[in-house]
């Protein structure tokens, strides 16, 4: 039986357990990672947490919806159970109705069914098997790839593994983030207290790059979900472009973790030059599907083409 359970109605432990033991684990749905990410988060449970889907919300114009929080990349239906369309569906359908939009991503696991009330949007992600030798594994990196991690290693960039949060956020907002206005101010201060609780537990690490000078040049949170680790966040400046610091990084986190039974995440991308050199690097290209779900009817529809 699929119960709706408000967020203070959730049994945290329990909750964590299922994801521990779900067949298609992932960090997003730890209830610690979506106390900071989301906030406000309800759930579906199968009956003693044997499967769970979480529903983080927001309220705007007096109206409940489902939202993807950003540094969550899919999340979904999570099950200790065989997991089938079936399931997906009856989860799906037990969404409340009082929630009007639906739009999140499911995990790569969920494989939804089109339907009349459902859009789908196919989202590309990239993952590299870290099981072989770094020799085998760097002999099927891309020529130019190989030729910029020579040009940082003339370069003479190295590795450090100090770097702070508010450093890798403060390089990403102060070179890409100009650009882009993905994140909010309040995005930001969820990924330093992200970024701190995911070390404090042992599942995060900042890899940073540094010029003979000192300067930082690039970093990287890597997270660690179970035989996963996922490249979360990145900062790079144009100075560290100039010096192919980001493939030396990525280059130099691959040999660290290489013969080891994990998987490189590169969370992404739907970009096509990102995607271009995350598979620079070897790696395969995956799916998972965003869903969108209008509960509210025909006002509601009007009122979402009103707003653009």
């Amino acid at each position: 039986m699929i119960k709706y359970l408000k967020q203070e109605e959730i049994d945290y432990n329990k909750w964590d357990a299922c994801i521990d033991k779900s067949i298609n684990s992932y960090v997003y749905a730890y209830s610690w990672y979506l106390d900071i990410v989301a906030g406000d988060w309800d759930a579906l449970v199968e009956d003693d947490y044997k499967s769970v889907f979480p529903l983080p919300f927001r309220k705007k114009f007096g109206i409940k919806y489902i939202y993807q929080p950003a540094f969550s990349q899919q999340l979904g239906l999570f099950t200790t159970t065989l997991l089938g369309n079936d399931k997906l569906q009856k989860f799906l359908d037990a969404i409340p109705k009082e929630f009007k939009l639906i739009e999140v991503n499911l995990n790569k696991s969920n494989i939804p069914t089109q339907k009349a009330n459902i859009k789908l949007k196919k989202n590309r992600n990239i993952e590299l098997d870290l099981i072989p030798n770094y020799e085998i594994l760097y002999s099927k990196y891309a020529t130019n790839l190989k030729r910029n991690i020579k040009k940082a290693h003339k370069n003479h960039l190295s590795i450090i593994q100090n770097t702070k949060p508010e450093q890798l956020i403060d390089l990403f907002r102060e070179n890409r983030g100009k650009d882009i206005s993905a994140y909010s101010d309040l995005d930001y201060t969820h990924l330093g207290r992200l970024a701190y609780l995911l070390i404090h537990k042992g599942l995060g690490q900042i890899w940073g790059v540094i010029s003979e000078e000192n300067n930082l040049l690039a970093a990287a949170l890597f997270v660690q979900s179970k035989d996963r680790y996922i490249f979360l966040f990145s900062g790079l400046s144009e100075e560290g472009k100039q010096k192919a610091a980001m493939p030396f990084l990525m280059d130099s986190f691959i040999k660290k973790h290489s013969e080891t039974k994990s998987i490189l995440d590169f969370e992404g991308s739907n970009d096509h030059n990102l995607a271009r050199f995350y598979k620079s690097f070897g790696s395969l290209e995956l799916y998972y599907y965003g869903i969108q779900i209008i509960q509210g009817g025909i006002l509601f529809k009007s009122l979402l083409k009103i707003k653009g």
